[in-house]
């Protein structure tokens, strides 16, 4: 639960960011008789993403085991992928995502109604597509649909009303560390569903060594334990992990981690000494 509120919350807070872009930008200019245009590209976006949700939900279910096991490793790899790929995306444009709306929304304003429309609709769309998706693979991965929900819904709760809040002025949040602290996060989480996809296609006879464990801690962390409970909810860490797993959860977090916390937290370079010639006094 709580890792599926930190991606609410995220996936939520960014999307209510480029709302309040937008709405802020028509407004500024003069252009209110635009807003219902907005409004209707970020409803449609939502109930895409809705459909999305339900068809990964109960799409598969006619399915057999393997067949389905596959379906779900596969999405839980591309999850993953989509994720990563936002998550160095948003640390590489958060300073320019303003001025980078503006000046497409300037443009589909000149071309018109329809275009503000379907830009409302891509904008917001895409958040909630990876949304949709990667809150799919971490249901599958924790084996429940009820507590993925309650905290994804507690998290775009909670995002809708911070989003509110910014653009009224009511609060101040600084955004450049809260994206760079939930994305290290999010990196741990996509973690966890790549050894839970990589399992997945294990069960289907796609990959090998589902007998081959690489560890095995059942009697320390009982699957049915609290702790055991929480581990799977957050990291979707399992007491029996495989070779082929654990192999999978280091090459990935290892680089990513790396990668990502020297894009975000860059090292200052040490400042360029002066050099001065001496010369000698003149009298």
């Amino acid at each position: 639960m709580v890792a599926n509120f930190l991606i609410g919350l995220r996936e939520g807070l960014e999307a209510a960011l480029v709302v309040g872009i937008l709405v802020a930008y028509l407004v500024r200019t003069g252009r209110r008789e635009l807003l219902p245009q907005v409004w209707l590209g970020v409803g449609a976006a939502v109930g895409a993403s809705l459909a999305v949700g339900a068809l990964l939900t109960f799409g598969p279910q006619g399915l057999s085991f393997r067949a389905q096991e596959a379906i779900g490793g596969s999405l839980s790899l591309l999850a993953v992928g989509l994720v990563t790929w936002m998550i160095f995306w948003m640390a590489r444009t958060a300073r320019h995502l303003r001025a980078d709306l503006t000046g497409r929304l300037g443009d589909a304003v000149a071309a018109g109604r329809w275009a503000v429309l379907v830009m409302a609709l891509l904008a917001v769309g895409r958040e909630g597509l990876e949304t949709a998706l990667f809150l799919w693979a971490a249901a599958q991965a924790t084996g429940s649909t009820t507590s993925p929900l309650l905290g994804a819904g507690l998290g775009l709760a909670t995002a809708s009303v911070v989003g509110w809040a910014l653009y009224r002025g009511a609060i101040r949040l600084d955004l450049r560390s809260f994206f760079a602290w939930s994305g290290l996060g999010l990196v741990l989480i996509s973690a966890g569903v790549l050894a839970y996809g990589i399992h997945d296609l294990q069960e289907a006879a796609l990959l090998p060594g589902l007998h081959s464990l690489a560890f095995d801690v059942s009697a320390a962390v009982p699957p049915s334990s609290w702790y055991a409970t929480l581990l799977k909810g957050t990291v979707n860490f399992t007491p029996a992990t495989t070779w082929l797993q654990a192999i999978a959860w280091v090459a990935y977090t290892v680089p990513v981690t790396v990668l990502y916390v020297r894009q975000v937290w860059p090292r200052s370079r040490p400042a360029t000494r002066a050099r001065f010639e001496r010369t000698p006094a003149t009298v």
